[in-house]
């Protein structure tokens, strides 16, 4: 089968790999039907994230249809049309237990696919923990609407909640590619009075005022501004930094609040500081962190309900034998592009 492979730092490749198989009882085998492509996955080809494998299938954003299903597993069968969790977890352990699964112990817990075993952008992937790492997609929902429940729907998801959003509270989302939209969605879920986007490139603030016309937008320079203006209790109630620069993470902490909640989603390619003196008295909470994707499940209802919906960030479509033109689109940022598909 082919696959697009990590071949060393810098370069990915699409290769001729064995089809995978069972390796435990608890495993399935999905035929990939539409994938996409993260930023995650470029944080690989440049070598920020040292856990990635070389040689291994990159990719975890999927959805497909089982293809074949270990012994153990009992929540999906052969046939049914599922959404990929980013993330393997066994659901057994300390963290799992208490819903923080992208800490899962088991030795493929957390992320591991596309990054420590072979991933999804290629014709099969090998899910473990099936039982907990597919969602079986319901039959009104399409798969390019299902495509992203996964993983940066699951993101935002995640985001939203542990932000502490209250009805009526003044949030800001700082960063408006695919998973800053994807939190954007879920923070609407929680009512808010208001969302403020504070994004640097203008297609990209062009894009949220289209398609979402009740939010505010503004750019790095104006946030603070903006959002002290737009707030009595001296800066947003809860802010959500999903865009990973040093002028965002700033940002993330000057327009808080005293005593907000400031939830980190974004990942950095380099170590960033808090200056705790210029902070003090602002008596912050931070959370931070990867992605603890299990509400893959809930996302799909809603996703059923009409609740959200994520087919507007699709705005470019590939076959997988031309996924390197589609890499090349999606992280030179051209033609307005927000998500690419990728069709086995």
């Amino acid at each position: 089968m082919k696959a697009y492979t990590y071949v060393e730092r810098g370069r990915f490749e699409l290769l001729d790999k064995p089809k995978p198989a069972l390796l435990d009882p608890r495993d399935a085998i999905v035929r990939v039907t539409l994938g996409s492509i993260c930023t995650s996955d470029l944080h690989i080809k440049h070598g920020s994230v040292p856990r990635a494998v070389p040689g291994v299938t990159v990719g975890h954003e999927m959805v497909g249809v089982v293809e074949q299903v270990g012994g153990a597993v009992s929540s999906v069968a052969v046939g049914d049309r599922v959404a990929v969790n980013v993330e393997t977890f066994c659901g057994e352990c300390f963290f799992c237990r208490r819903g923080y699964v992208n800490n899962c112990t088991d030795p493929d817990g957390g992320w591991a696919l596309g990054c420590r075993i072979d991933g999804g952008q290629a014709e099969y992937v090998r899910v473990p923990h099936a039982d907990r790492g597919l969602s079986r997609i319901p039959d009104t929902v399409s798969d390019e609407q299902a495509l992203f429940a996964g993983d940066i729907l699951a993101t935002g998801y995640w985001a939203a909640r542990i932000a502490e959003i209250s009805p009526g509270d003044t949030v800001l989302i700082l960063g408006a590619g695919p998973t800053g939209i994807c939190t954007l969605l879920c923070a609407r879920l929680r009512r808010p009075g208001r969302i403020i986007v504070c994004e640097r490139s203008s297609v990209r603030r062009r894009f949220v005022r289209e398609h979402y016309p009740d939010v505010l937008v503004c750019g790095p320079e104006e946030c603070r501004d903006w959002v002290l203006g737009c707030s009595d209790r001296g800066g947003a109630d809860a802010v959500l930094e999903v865009a990973g620069s040093e002028q965002t993470f700033r940002l993330a902490w000057e327009c808080a609040r005293p005593n907000a909640v400031v939830t980190v989603v974004a990942l950095y390619d380099r170590p960033q500081t808090l200056p705790l003196p210029d902070m003090y008295g602002k008596n912050l909470t931070f959370k931070t962190g990867g992605v603890d994707g299990c509400d893959c499940a809930e996302i799909l209802r809603l996703i059923a309900a009409g609740e959200i919906d994520t087919t507007p960030l699709i705005t470019h479509r590939y076959p997988l034998q031309r996924i390197g033109e589609a890499y090349d689109l999606f992280e030179n940022r051209r033609d307005g592009v927000v998500k690419v598909t990728i069709a086995g």
